[in-house]
């Protein structure tokens, strides 16, 4: 076991203070994360838009007392009881951590790197070797440079395979990875354009890629990739291939598509085979290569990778979080149920704020190779860590170690019997997450829990969210603070959910449009600051009552605040200055007034002042956007004066950010660019887009030339047609405008427009030459049909097509 002591020689650190020498059992890098706190190790880690060494203080009051930091000063006092290691890179001692614990295993570990596909084969991997194998993995897609250290640390004496995951974004970083993960046997999956911007060439990449690889004993490929196959010759490396092309171990000589199986016949030690691999897409289908690859080098018999084959589950990457019954959300994760898996989930589910409680439902953990009564005793300390308040286990093993859990707990044997026993009305208002091995079925559990609401559903992706925002991020200033706009309903996304994860990722403020927003907030756990734009006289009270922060933009708004205000009370408050768009705030005019009822109202505090740029996401107004820019900073600057105190300043909205980064003063206020527009234009390419939005088809059926479809005969069928009706109309948001070819929908990967008029409930579109199925996914839109496209075709902007998706659409929201 690894002590505080040994950390030295294997960091090169120097010690600051040791109060004693304890064992070194969880590292951690996010301060969010803490469940345990005895055996923990916080390194403080510098990264582009947060800094470690920030939460010390908060983790030693929580109980943690082993730290490594970059920065020392001051510590001994601050951390009086805790052992602290200096060092020059937290980042670079917590690798250094794992390639230590790496060299105390002498098992098999598969190095797994590639442009896509590598979780899945990862996945997929681990499922196919599972019978013989007690294997370690990678949790999700843990293959940055700090998920491979936490992904080794992992690894435990009843292992006896390892697989792990590598990704890259640039040079130098896969040599550090290589000396983490050690592999004994590579796989390289295929070589695609994420990150190439990364690289001066693709050729670069693939060398950079194949450092992984320099003391493998074995390297598994597909030969058919021309720069991968080139670099490998040019390298000393033993390979086994398999290919379509050319000769290699394992040459592919036909695939066909036979219901829902792709048969494949190949060759391989001179003898013909056959194998049906249970997708049919291509993508799954060469992930399924790879592992036959594996397999076959392992000497498993035809019959045994069939039947293992067969058993193969599609991977769900994501966590989905969903609305369910009686006000509570749903996290779903009912893909994984290893013990890294289970510990990414909890920590999904104790982020998440609320006064609701917190429940798990879980299954057996299959295959674990742990001894179960200690298998079910670090399930039982993750649950309390993570603060799980009812705990319902599911299956006979969970069961019979009951006695391992605390607090409030029900057993059932099966799937089937929670079920029985399910009411509905003894789950209200609380976070709930559902995880198990898929033998047990726990998607039944998922149907039970969700609302029975309209089936067309708007998915938005966390993932991408974070991205956009950390996107923005990268483009301020040290120091400048950064607003969020949620209101709304965050632009059509949730607000609770959206707030929730900015509260999680530490933006500085929130922004609604009304008082009920922000009460709806705080109610259900968000307290960061919240700034109310458009608060009525008659929701002055609430504002008190739920520490809201008003907009204050005229002097009669001002008086009726300063009317309800508490002589006793501190009241915080933003001014908007009207600095050209002629929509709202104070003018020079109004000045003198301002500042005397400010100076007779002492309990109200200015936080910030702030106006708007009218015309920012276009140059053609650069001139008027810097007009409106010089006219607030000598308005504040004349606030600050007659305050006698210093506020903050923010002017800058999506577009400013881009286009006047000269101006970010004190805060910028991000909007539309969070959800993946960029308002200029410009920038599009580095933004993800955060929403999709999917229904289905209700019916298909064939109209002959000359028919007509919809409301006042609009849709005229000039040919023969198949047309399909979707589960969505105006009343769900989309808008009629996109009637009569105006509009396009996704069917099936192929582009449909709509015929005839879009309906309140439904809308028609032409499938003709499309293969479909009643109950097949339509995407509205989503990364293949952009916002941007879709407005630019009724004349409008994206914030519209946002914000007008009906809140009768259900919202499931996903991470990966």
């Amino acid at each position: 076991m690894l002590t505080f002591q040994q950390l030295l020689p294997i960091t090169g650190g120097s010690l600051v203070q040791q109060a004693q020498d304890m064992p070194v059992t969880h590292l951690l890098t996010d301060s969010r994360k803490l469940s345990q706190p005895a055996g923990t190790l916080f390194l403080a880690i510098r990264g582009r838009h947060n800094d470690g060494h920030q939460y010390l203080k908060q983790l030693y009051r929580q109980g943690v007392r082993q730290f490594v930091v970059e920065a020392a000063q001051g510590l001994e006092k601050l951390l009086q009881e805790a052992n602290i290691l200096q060092v020059h890179s937290s980042l670079e001692a917590l690798q250094a951590v794992a390639a230590w614990h790496r060299s105390q295993f002498h098992v098999p570990v598969l190095g797994i790197t590639g442009s896509n596909g590598k979780t899945i084969v990862k996945e997929w991997l681990a499922q196919l070797l599972s019978p013989d194998e007690m294997v370690v993995k990678s949790p999700r897609s843990y293959n940055s440079q700090i998920g491979v250290p936490l992904s080794v640390w992992q690894l435990a004496p009843h292992h006896t395979w390892g697989i792990l995951e590598a990704g890259i974004s640039q040079t130098g970083e896969m040599q550090k990875l290589q000396r983490i993960i050690h592999p004994t046997l590579g796989l390289i999956t295929n070589l695609g354009s994420a990150h190439d911007e990364g690289f001066a060439s693709r050729q670069e990449k693939v060398n950079e890629k194949l450092q992984l690889f320099k003391q493998v004993e074995l390297l598994f490929y597909c030969s058919d990739q021309e720069l991968v196959h080139e670099a490998v010759q040019t390298k000393e490396i033993k390979t086994f291939t398999w290919s379509r092309k050319r000769p290699a171990d394992v040459s592919i000589t036909s695939s066909k598509i036979s219901g829902h199986h792709t048969i494949v016949s190949y060759t391989y030690r001179e003898e013909r085979h056959s194998l049906a691999i249970p997708f049919t897409d291509e993508a799954s289908v060469e992930n399924a290569l790879h592992c036959l690859a594996v397999l076959l080098y392992r000497r498993l018999s035809l019959t045994d990778i069939q039947d293992r084959l067969d058993r193969l589950q599609p991977v769900a990457m994501r966590l989905e979080m969903k609305e369910a019954i009686n006000g509570c959300y749903l996290i779903d994760d009912t893909y994984n149920n290893d013990l890294a898996g289970l510990s990414i989930a909890l920590d999904l589910l104790a982020s998440q704020p609320g006064q609701g409680r917190r429940t798990l439902i879980l299954s057996d953990l299959l295959e674990s190779g742990m001894a179960e009564d200690k298998l079910y005793a670090e399930v039982a300390s993750l649950a309390k860590g993570h603060n799980v308040e009812r705990l319902i286990g599911i299956g006979p093993t969970i069961q019979a170690h009951a006695a391992s859990f605390s607090g409030e707990c029900a057993f059932f044997p099966t799937t089937s019997d929670f079920l029985k026993h399910f009411k509905s009305e003894q789950f209200r208002n609380e976070l709930v997450l559902v995880k198990g091995a898929r033998v047990f079925g726990f998607e039944k559990i998922v149907q039970a829990f969700q609302q029975k609401v309209h089936g067309t559903v708007l998915e938005v992706n966390l993932d991408a969210l974070v991205h956009n925002l950390n996107y923005y991020r990268s483009k301020l200033a040290p120091g400048t603070k950064l607003m969020v706009m949620v209101k709304a309903f965050a632009y059509g996304s949730g607000s609770f959910e959206v707030a929730n994860l900015l509260q999680f990722h530490r933006a500085d403020y929130l922004a609604v449009a009304y008082v009920d927003e922000g009460v709806s907030l705080r109610e259900r756990g968000i307290t960061l600051p919240i700034m109310v734009m458009n608060p009525s006289p008659d929701s002055f009270t609430k504002l008190h009552q739920y520490n809201l922060e008003p907009e204050i933009y005229s002097l009669e708004q001002l008086q009726e605040f300063l009317s309800t205000a508490q002589p006793e009370a501190a009241h915080r408050i933003h001014l908007k200055l009207d600095t050209g768009m002629h929509r709202l705030g104070f003018t020079d005019e109004d000045l003198t007034s301002l500042f005397r009822l400010l100076k007779e109202h002492p309990q109200v505090r200015v936080v910030s002042a702030f106006s708007h740029l009218a015309g920012a996401d276009e140059a053609l107004h650069n001139d008027f956007s810097q007009q409106q820019i010089a006219t607030f900073r000598r308005l504040a600057a004349e606030v600050e004066a007659q305050l006698g105190y210093p506020v903050l300043k923010h002017i800058l909205n999506s577009a400013g950010i881009v286009r006047f980064p000269d101006h970010q003063l004190d805060m910028v206020r991000l909007g539309i660019g969070l959800y993946g527009v960029e308002a200029t234009g410009s920038e599009q390419e580095a933004l993800q887009p955060v929403s999709t939005l999917k229904t289905t088809i209700s019916q298909i059926k064939s109209i002959r030339k000359g028919e007509t479809v919809g409301y006042s005969r609009k849709g005229i069928a000039d040919t023969d047609k198949t047309i399909a009706t979707i589960a969505i109309g105006y009343a769900d948001g989309y808008d009629r405008r996109f009637s009569n070819g105006v509009g396009e929908v996704i069917v099936n990967e192929q582009r449909a427009p709509i015929i005839g008029n879009v309906c309140m409930d439904m809308c028609m579109v032409d499938i003709t030459g499309i293969a479909a199925k009643a109950g097949d996914e339509v995407v509205v839109f989503g990364p293949q049909l952009t916002l941007v496209e879709l407005a630019s075709r009724i004349g409008t902007i994206p914030y519209e097509l946002l914000t007008n998706v009906s809140t009768r659409v259900k919202r499931v929201f996903f991470a990966e």
